[in-house]
């Protein structure tokens, strides 16, 4: 059957803007979800968001690109992606701020 994880990707990634008190964190709680990744989501105290995705590569890059526009209210200038891999977790959630 081939190598189940070949098409699977995780990312840590950073979005900066105007990105907190808009819904970002629920947001991409329910657009991961919709998605069937898993990971998380938080609020920095430097006013970023930051997050861990993982899945299929491919649904990892459609929520890559929706989060360079994010929820209605937020004004987002960059999405980075800070880390490649790691282990992926069971879930979806959002977590405290950090």
């Amino acid at each position: 059957m081939g190598e189940p994880q070949a098409d699977r990707r995780t990312v840590r990634v950073r979005i900066e803007g105007g990105v907190q008190g808009v819904g970002y964190r629920y947001w991409t709680e329910r657009v991961a979800g919709g998605l069937g990744l898993t990971g998380w989501v938080r609020n920095r105290r430097d006013g970023s968001v930051e997050a861990l995705f993982a899945g299929p590569a491919a649904d990892v890059a459609r929520m890559l690109e929706r989060c360079k526009d994010g929820p209605r209210s937020a004004h987002v200038t960059a999405v980075e992606v800070v880390e490649e891999g790691g282990d992926a977790p069971d879930a979806f959630e959002v977590l405290p701020t950090a």
